[in-house]
């Protein structure tokens, strides 16, 4: 791995320089630079198409050929067992096990040319959740998150674009933390060099059961590995945070500051098992949010949603996370990071083709075009951003382990993968790059994680020279790449 280039900082203009520090002659604190910190120095306004952006993770590694770059003119140990059925766009084809996507294409894009420099798990995620090509200094990837690691997406848009609602998290990530099957923690989410006050707020709906288990449990579960399945069956419950004030604890009461802190002093212990907070104090104001706010309340409770509406989400964890997802920013969150499945379900080295058919493609394709459905019926779809990623894809050819697996499967591939976008400006029924031939290599318009996160702060409004700043109040760069063009 190539050492990264030392930080640089963006050129700040004396306006900019003089307002800052106005501010702090007024006395007022660091949460206040949130405007200052994506301010464009050149003063010229930025557009935002979106006000929200759903991240959504697949963990593991989608398949190109089995979900939106498929090649059915390829061999035989390339193409795969599945086939490409039209979508409503003429011209574009996507795999036959998503068919609501394939009536839905005029919502959402494909990029099939973003390229990685790696074929491992743990640097793939990071690079993925972080929107760079390469490591941070001293990044190991022994999967411990570093204060010096580079800040998440997640991070960098909770910290810079304004929030839209009183104090609720501006950046949640949601059902679980993508910990690995031997119980390393995946770096790449949190605040890294931005700080740990800068994590995004985790929602821990999904306790971490075996990790030898994959799937949308309860539904679709599957064990990783055919020829040495776990013990016993996966009996994970999905919980949605149960943050809820005390029965004699009125709104009244709520406002007077002593017994406000004796009341989240009680609800601590549930706050820190359903929605981890690294440091407490810091996140105080989030939290009297998510005890009084009916509305939050509300999208926490997915699994006791109506039954129409859980109906068409599916009752399973892809289902019920998506469908927080959508409340979530129906209630004014900025960025929500979904992960699908816990870390490495979409891991494929054998039997991909029953699973992908069978356990994984059906709950994505229905969650997802539930949150599609839905953002598109209540107005936000176009005002949300939706983005689809994994740490990479897979292998042009397949193979199997013999040892794990009765059936073909592909290996870990960075050089190509497909990127998923909707809404939030994106120009639906579109096509981005290509890959060649065989789906191994970009053929044309290759991207990077840069293009794709400068994409998502794009579309958030946060202009080119915005900076955040460390915790000695250093700037340091957001974009470190262009937008990927053609794509809004």
């Amino acid at each position: 791995m190539n050492a990264s280039p030392p930080f640089s900082h963006p050129l700040i203009s004396r306006r900019t320089a003089v307002q800052a520090g106005a501010v702090g002659l007024l006395g007022l604190g660091m949460n206040h630079l949130s405007a200052l910190r994506a301010a464009n120095p050149a003063g010229q306004p930025v557009r935002a198409t979106a006000k929200s952006c759903i991240y959504i993770f697949l963990s593991g590694g989608l398949a190109q050929h089995e979900s939106f770059d498929l090649k059915p003119d390829a061999p035989d140990e390339v193409r795969g067992e599945f086939r490409p059925i039209a979508t409503r766009t003429p011209g574009i084809q996507i795999c036959e096990h998503l068919p609501g996507l394939a009536e839905r294409s005029e919502h959402w894009a494909v990029v099939r040319s973003l390229t990685l420099p790696t074929n491992e798990h743990t640097l793939g995620h990071f690079l993925m959740l972080t929107g760079r090509s390469v490591a941070s200094p001293g990044f190991r990837g022994d999967r411990k998150p570093l204060p010096s690691d580079w800040p998440s997406i997640a991070s960098t848009v909770g910290d810079v674009v304004p929030p839209r609602t009183n104090n609720l998290p501006p950046a949640i990530v949601l059902p679980e933390r993508l910990v690995h099957w031997s119980g390393g923690v995946i770096p790449g989410a949190y605040g890294g060099l931005m700080g740990s006050r800068r994590d995004p707020f985790f929602i821990e709906a999904s306790p971490y059961g075996d990790p030898m288990w994959r799937g949308a449990y309860p539904e679709y579960t599957f064990a990783n590995q055919t020829k040495k399945p776990p013990p016993s069956p996966d009996d994970r419950l999905y919980q949605a945070p149960n943050i809820t004030l005390s029965a004699d604890m009125s709104m009244r009461r709520l406002n007077g500051r002593t017994e406000l802190l004796r009341e989240l002093d009680q609800q601590r212990g549930d706050l820190e098992r359903s929605a981890t907070v690294q440091r407490y104090d810091s996140h105080r104001q989030s939290a009297i949010s998510l005890l009084a706010a009916p509305s939050v309340r509300h999208a926490f409770d997915v699994t006791k949603a109506d039954d129409k509406i859980q109906q068409r989400y599916g009752r399973n964890s892809f289902g019920w996370s998506l469908l927080m997802a959508y409340r979530l920013v129906e209630a004014g969150v900025n960025m929500v990071q979904v992960n699908l499945g816990n870390n490495e379900t979409w891991d494929m080295h054998g039997d991909i083709f029953p699973r992908m058919k069978n356990r994984l493609l059906p709950p994505t394709d229905r969650a997802l075009c539930a949150l599609l459905d839905d953002l598109l019926s209540s107005g936000l779809l176009d005002s949300t951003l939706i983005v689809i990623g994994s740490e990479f894809g897979r292998t042009p050819k397949l193979s199997t382990l013999t040892d794990s697996y009765p059936a073909a499967g592909r290996d870990h591939w960075g050089a190509v993968q497909s990127v998923f976008f909707a809404g939030g400006g994106v120009r639906g029924g579109t096509i981005i790059g290509s890959s060649d031939k065989l789906g191994a290599y970009p053929a044309s318009n290759p991207q990077k994680p840069e293009n794709m996160a400068a994409t998502i702060y794009h579309a958030l409004g946060i202009p080119d020279t915005a900076a955040w700043r460390d915790e000695t109040d250093r700037p340091h760069h957001i974009y470190h790449g262009q937008p990927i063009p053609g794509l809004t």
